[in-house]
C-alpha cells in the first residue's frame, strides 16, 4: 500500500466517504490511480478506479474549454453582450429584495457580457449561498437549475454586471451560447470537440444504460455522522443541458483533460486548443475582483465554501486561481474547482502536477471531505519532492 492508497484508506476509515477514487499525474502522464470503500455504502460492491461519478460543477472547466475553441476560431466574442446571441437573456432583471413577499426588480445598468458569464461576475448566483434567490424561488413557484429547464436558470441577477465575483448559473447559459453559435447541442459539441479527441469515452452529460453498473450512488451526512443513500442525478435528455453542472466522468477521463490543459491544449496526440489560447484562458479574468467566501443558506446541501482562506483567488474562464503558494502543496498560479457532491480536482502548471479527488455525498464542502483532498494533495506534493 502506498502512502497515496493509505490516505484513501483513511478516507473510508474516519467515514469521510462511502468510496472514494483519487489520481495523481505529472505532465507526461498518470503516476496514480486509486480507489477505496463502496459504490454503495449498504452493498458489497467495491469502488474501483474505473467508477463512474457526478462531478456537477467540474463540468464549468469543460464549457469553459468549449467556448474557448469558438474564441479560438473567431466564433465568439467574449465581449459580446450575452443578449446579442440570446436576446432573451435581455429580459433578466435585478433582484434588490422584497417587499414582503413581493420582489422588487429593476433593469440592469449594464448588459452582461459572454466573459462574465464565464468569470461568474454577471450577476447570476445560486440559490444555494444567496437568501434572496433561495426566496425567490419559493415566492414565484419557479424551479431551480436542476430542473434543465430554461426556466430554470432564468433567475434574476443579484448585482449589476461586473460588479463583483458571486457563483452561480452563469455557465448554463454560457452553454446555450455555444449551442447558439454552434448550431449544436452542447452535448454533441463537447463530444465532438473534446471528449471523442482525447479519448474521454466515460464522460458524457448523461450515463448509458450499459454503463450505469458503474455508477456510484450519492450519499447524505446525517446528523449523526452517518452516511445514508439518497438519489440526485442531473435531468436526463433536458431541455437545457446544464453547461455547469451536467457531467458524468471518471477521475482518469478527468485528468485527461487536466493532462490537456498542462500540455499547452494537446494530449493523446489530439490538439484541442493552441497553446496561446490555454495560455490566455487560464491567466486571471477579473483583474481586481475576488474570488469570495461562499457562505450557504442550506446547510443540508452545502457547507460554506471556500478554498485557501485569507488567500488572494481570481478567476480564469475555466477556473479558480491561488494567487499565492500553499504550503506543502500547490504553487501560486495553480488552478482548480470543485463539483457539488464533493468531487475535486486541482493543476499546478509550475510544477507540472494534477489531481483528482471524487467523491459522492452532501454536503459541499464537508470538512472530512476537504481534510482528505489536504491529505492527498500534501502526499502527492511529498511524493514529488521525495522523487526529484
Amino acid at each position: 500500500m502506498t502512502d497515496l492508497d493509505r490516505v484513501l484508506k483513511r478516507a473510508i476509515d474516519t467515514g469521510a466517504a462511502a468510496g472514494v477514487v483519487a489520481s495523481a499525474a505529472s505532465r507526461e502522464g498518470i503516476n496514480y490511480l486509486g480507489a477505496a470503500g463502496k459504490r454503495r455504502i449498504d452493498e458489497d460492491t467495491l469502488m474501483t478506479t474505473d467508477s463512474i461519478f457526478r462531478i456537477f460543477s467540474m463540468t464549468k472547466a469543460i464549457t469553459g474549454v468549449a467556448a474557448a475553441t469558438l474564441v479560438e476560431r473567431g466564433q465568439l466574442n467574449l465581449d459580446a453582450p450575452v443578449a446579442d446571441i440570446l436576446p432573451e437573456f435581455a429580459d433578466l432583471q435585478v433582484l434588490e429584495g422584497f417587499e414582503g413577499d413581493t420582489p422588487i426588480l429593476r433593469a440592469p445598468r449594464r448588459q452582461a457580457t459572454v466573459r462574465q458569464l464565464a468569470t461568474h461576475t454577471s450577476g447570476l448566483v445560486y440559490e444555494l449561498w444567496n437568501a434572496n434567490i433561495q426566496k425567490y424561488l419559493a415566492v414565484t413557484g419557479r424551479p431551480g437549475f436542476l430542473s434543465g429547464t430554461k426556466i430554470g436558470i432564468s433567475y434574476p441577477l443579484v448585482f449589476d454586471p461586473g460588479e463583483r465575483w458571486d457563483y452561480g448559473v452563469g455557465i448554463d447559459w454560457l452553454g446555450l451560447v455555444i449551442e447558439k453559435i454552434s448550431g449544436k447541442r452542447l452535448d454533441i459539441f463537447c463530444r465532438d470537440e473534446i471528449f471523442v479527441p482525447l479519448g474521454m469515452s466515460d464522460t458524457g452529460f448523461d450515463c448509458p444504460p450499459d454503463k450505469r453498473d458503474r455508477l456510484t450512488s450519492v450519499h447524505a451526512r446525517q446528523e449523526n455522522g452517518s452516511l445514508v443513500p439518497i438519489t440526485l442525478d442531473p435531468p436526463s435528455s433536458p431541455e437545457v443541458y446544464g453547461g455547469g453542472y451536467g457531467l458524468y466522468s471518471t477521475a482518469r477521463d478527468y485528468m485527461t483533460f487536466l493532462l490537456m490543459l498542462l500540455n499547452e491544449g494537446r494530449y493523446n496526440g489530439a490538439q484541442i486548443l493552441k497553446p496561446a489560447t490555454v495560455n490566455y484562458i487560464l491567466q486571471n479574468h477579473i483583474d481586481d475582483l475576488e474570488v469570495v467566501n461562499l457562505v450557504s443558506v442550506n446547510p443540508a446541501v452545502t457547507c460554506d465554501a471556500e478554498f485557501f482562506p485569507g488567500m488572494s483567488k481570481k478567476q480564469s474562464l475555466v477556473t479558480m486561481i491561488n494567487m499565492e503558494p500553499a504550503r506543502g502543496m500547490r504553487a501560486a498560479g495553480s488552478h482548480c474547482w470543485a463539483g457539488a457532491l464533493n468531487t475535486y480536482f486541482w493543476f499546478d502548471p509550475l510544477n507540472g502536477v494534477a489531481g483528482v479527488v471524487l467523491m459522492q455525498s452532501i454536503p459541499f464542502c464537508d470538512p472530512l471531505c476537504t481534510d482528505m483532498l489536504v491529505d492527498f494533495e500534501k502526499a502527492v506534493y511529498a511524493r514529488m519532492m521525495a522523487s526529484a
